[in-house]
């Protein structure tokens, strides 16, 4: 019978890594550049000791028609260059009480959160997109101050900019911050079923109604019902957004 040793070929055995090798573990970047290969979304790492980017992915949606080596050389102007003046504004904010929330909370913990947000990046055409970028500490100094933070961006499942919300590893609650009251708030992760998950899963596969409804041995009229719930649930009004916005929040 197949067990976890048939996973491993002969042909890749690894018996001793060199010291050469070990000091080749600290160079992180490249195992971001490896996942950046395997994804749609765009990453790039923010260095706060040297006020910039470290790294910038090739994926397009970030870019707004740079290379991005250019955008790496940019840095912080091109948030100036390509972010709307009051989605501007609001990644000020969103610096300010980010790192206001971080300094009230234990050292050992900083590294275990993420802060997520939505704002509008102008492409030189004059199009405007709704992006989600995922910030989440990567290393931190001795005294606990954020050094280097990696960034995750999609496309965006939600109608306006804002959006501010702050996930811990591990905890089952999802902090949200009120722009109008100027206030955190704790609200409970949404959970999905099993029948909504099984839903979605076959939507990201193409599956219609009709094709799902008798994967999982339903009605179509089932399918829907259970697509209604997701969509009120991720309060998005189709099942493109409804996919974006579960991939994006980690519900499947």
């Amino acid at each position: 019978m197949p067990n976890e040793n048939d996973f491993f070929t002969s042909r890749n055995t690894v018996n001793e890594i060199s010291e050469n090798e070990i000091k080749q573990n600290m160079n992180y970047v490249e195992a971001i550049k490896a996942f950046a290969r395997t994804t749609y979304k765009s990453i790039y790492v923010i260095d706060y000791e040297k006020k910039g980017f470290e790294y910038v992915s090739e994926n397009p949606l970030f870019l707004c028609g740079h290379t991005a080596s250019e955008v790496q050389e940019m840095g912080y102007a091109f948030y100036f260059k390509y972010v709307i003046k009051d989605d501007l504004d609001l990644l000020l904010k969103i610096n300010t009480i980010g790192f206001d929330f971080f300094e009230n909370i234990p050292v050992e913990q900083r590294i275990y959160h993420t802060i997520s947000y939505d704002f509008h990046l102008k492409n030189p055409d004059g199009k405007k997109i709704l992006i989600n970028q995922k910030l989440t500490p990567v290393y931190l100094t001795q005294s606990g101050k954020i050094w280097k933070a990696i960034c995750i961006i999609s496309l965006s499942s939600e109608k306006q900019s804002g959006n501010i919300k702050i996930y811990k590893k591990g905890d089952n609650k999802v902090l949200k911050y009120d722009l109008e009251g100027n206030f955190w708030k704790t609200m409970d992760k949404i959970k999905l079923t099993d029948r909504e998950k099984e839903v979605l899963q076959f939507s990201i596969r193409g599956y219609t109604i009709g094709e799902i409804a008798d994967a999982i041995f339903v009605s179509p009229d089932t399918v829907k019902f259970h697509r209604r719930k997701l969509f009120t649930k991720l309060e998005v009004a189709n099942i493109s957004e409804a996919i974006s916005s579960a991939t994006n929040n980690k519900l499947i």
